[in-house]
Formats: C-alpha cells, sequence, structure tokens
C-alpha cells in the first residue's frame, strides 16, 4: 500500500528559501556563468575517466606481480567511487549539463560501474531528497536491520554494539549493491513513499542488461585474460568493492548520521512543521566546507547543504556557494552545521551510532 504523501509547511514568515534563491541566482548572474560544469570540472573528470580505463587496463594485461595487482584492484575501487561522486551523480540529478543526452551518457558510468542508475533516481533523488531524514520514507536512513540511523526505527539489544560493527558492513555497500540491492529494490517496487510505480518495460531488459555487462567486464574479461585461477581475480574484485563501498558510505554517513542533525516529526495529518528548504538545513551536515581537497576527493559532497539545497546545479560551484548559504541562514536563525575536518565529522558520526545504539 502507498503512503501517503508528506506536506511541508511553510511557516518562516521571512521568507528563507526566496531569499535564498534569489541570491544564489543572483550570484551566477553577475559572474556570467552556467550553473553546469565548466572548463575545471571538465577537466577533473576526464582525468577520472583516464585513471579508471588505465587501472582496468593494467589488471586485465595481467603485467603486474600478485601484490601489485592487488593494490591496482585497491586503486580501481578507490577511482569507481571518485567517477561515482563526481561524474555519476552530477548528471543523475541532471547539474552536470544543460543537454539531457550528455547527461545520460554521463549517466552510464553508474551502470557500468554495476550500479543502476534507474534504481538510484528512485531511492536517492525522489525518497531521499526528498523527504531527507524522515522515518519510514528516507531509503538512506533504512539501510539494514543491525543498523539503526534513526532514532523512530526500532532498537533492538545488538544496536548498543552498532558504533563498531557498522564499520565492517560500509566495506560491503557496493558489493552488495550490485548483486542485491537493485535487484530486490526492482521487483519489491518498495522505495520510501515511492512504492508500487510501474516500471517501463525498457527498464527491465536495462537491469539484466548493464549487470551483466558489469560482470562481463569487472568478472569474466579479467579471469579471460589474465589466464588465472577464478578466485585470484575474485579476491581483486572483492577488495576494489572493500574500498569503493567504504568510501562511499563513509561519505554519505558524514551528510545524514551525525549528532547535529535532526530527525522531524510527522503529524497525524501528514504535515512536516518546516519549509522544504530548511528542513534540508535541519537534517544535512558539511565537513571541511571550503577545502578544495575534500571537494574533489568526495565530489563536492562533503558539502551535502548545498547539495540538497540545489541538486541541479553542479558541485564544482558548491565552495563558492557555501557562503552565500551561510550567512543567509545565520540572519534566518537557521543552523548551518559543519565540521571543521573529517576527523571531527567521523567522530561525531561514531557518537551518532552509540547514541542510536542506546537510547
Amino acid at each position: 500500500m502507498e503512503k501517503k504523501i508528506l506536506k511541508f509547511k511553510n511557516i518562516n514568515k521571512s521568507n528563507f528559501s526566496s531569499v535564498l534563491k534569489q541570491r544564489v541566482q543572483q550570484y551566477f548572474i553577475e559572474n556570467q556563468i552556467s550553473q553546469n560544469a565548466n572548463f575545471a570540472m571538465y577537466i577533473k573528470s576526464l582525468f577520472l575517466v583516464i585513471l579508471w580505463f588505465s587501472f582496468y587496463f593494467l589488471i586485465v594485461t595481467n603485467y603486474l606481480s600478485y601484490p601489485l595487482t592487488y593494490l591496482v584492484w585497491a586503486m580501481m575501487g578507490f577511482t569507481i567511487a571518485l567517477v561515482t561522486m563526481n561524474i555519476g551523480h552530477d548528471s543523475i540529478h541532471g547539474a552536470y549539463t544543460k543537454n539531457p543526452i550528455f547527461n545520460f551518457l554521463l549517466e552510464q558510468t553508474f551502470n557500468l560501474n554495476g550500479a543502476s542508475a534507474y534504481m538510484w533516481k528512485s531511492m536517492h533523488n525522489i525518497a531521499h531528497h526528498t523527504y531527507t531524514n524522515i522515518h519510514g520514507y528516507d531509503e538512506d536512513i533504512s539501510p539494514i536491520p543491525v543498523i539503526r540511523l534513526s532514532p523512530k526505527a526500532e532498537r533492538k539489544t545488538i544496536h548498543q554494539y552498532q558504533y563498531i560493527y557498522a564499520f565492517f558492513f560500509y566495506f560491503l555497500g557496493t558489493f552488495t549493491w550490485v548483486f542485491f540491492k537493485d535487484y530486490v529494490k526492482f521487483f519489491k517496487n518498495e522505495v520510501g513513499n515511492y512504492t508500487s510505480k510501474k516500471h517501463p518495460k525498457s527498464e527491465y531488459f536495462g537491469l539484466f542488461f548493464y549487470k551483466a555487462l558489469y560482470y562481463t567486464l569487472f568478472i569474466g574479461i579479467p579471469i579471460y585474460f589474465t589466464e588465472q585461477a577464478w578466485y585470484y581475480t575474485f579476491l581483486g574484485f572483492l577488495i576494489m568493492h572493500l574500498v569503493s563501498g567504504f568510501y562511499l558510505a563513509i561519505v554519505f554517513m558524514m551528510a545524514h548520521a551525525v549528532e547535529e542533525v535532526a530527525f522531524p516529526d510527522v503529524t497525524e495529518t501528514g504535515n512536516i512543521e518546516t519549509d522544504w528548504f530548511t528542513h534540508q538545513l535541519h537534517t544535512t551536515a558539511n565537513f571541511s566546507t571550503g577545502c578544495p581537497i575534500a571537494a574533489f576527493l568526495t565530489g563536492g559532497l562533503n558539502q551535502q547543504i548545498e547539495h540538497h539545497l540545489f541538486p541541479n546545479i553542479c558541485s564544482i560551484h558548491y565552495p563558492k556557494l557555501s557562503k552565500i548559504v551561510k550567512e543567509t541562514a545565520n540572519e534566518f536563525d537557521i543552523p548551518y552545521h559543519n565540521s571543521s575536518s573529517f576527523l571531527k565529522a567521523l567522530k561525531s558520526h561514531i557518537l551518532f551510532l552509540k547514541k542510536m545504539g542506546k537510547e
């Protein structure tokens, strides 16, 4: 049964959202720049794609010793995470370019890395971005039963240890994604508030086609060309996923599963007591705002506040937008959550896991 659609109330009389949108729009007009990717974004994307293909070439050509081969598999996992966050994520949001065909082509970086771009749009773009940190609606705060990320989720005895064992599951994030999660979500057809939606027939074909292509590229071809026992290749494949899974999981956890963020209540009539823009600031956190290295390594997702407020704007612009968002939020007395470093954000996440395990 489909859940009721929630409604955001606009109780902010000073009209925070209108002022913020006007200021952001003015920034692009005054500087005469596009909201989409710029030259720096193109160079970064090209560099990552070349790195991606280079590591793959080293794996399938079998020129390296076993230890070096496994190191390259690990670097491949790291690169896959970078490509996913820097290219695939922006294109799926339609932020990379105004050209829908080019965005579609860049979306294929998701499919080529084993994750369904179609399902990601439902789980992330729709369910997560619309109802951030709302229990039963936001898919991202309901990962698996042994990890409790919402104060409204049922607490089990085992959760008191989740601050220790949760990181083990983070390592398996992309591995379970490419082999199980997409299939389960597709056929169960239950994603947050959007349930029982009829999938286009083309997406049935697309799901199995891209999965088969991925298994061929990253398991079949390496086994065939390296002429190694299959388990050597599968070990490298697993190492790749341990790296990419942990990297992607920890970046997203820093945004919505830390001490500072809120998990808003919903009234019996399905209303949320803030406007949507204010809601995003209450439920989202940044880390290392304005740090060029952090922005590069996370595809701008260290600044999730800006991303949630303006998902249609390319991540390359987030460092500049953060100043506008923070100043406007301060004017309207709305919190702007930011950890000054990755380590502080990580500590906050661990303390959050402890809190969710005990309360």
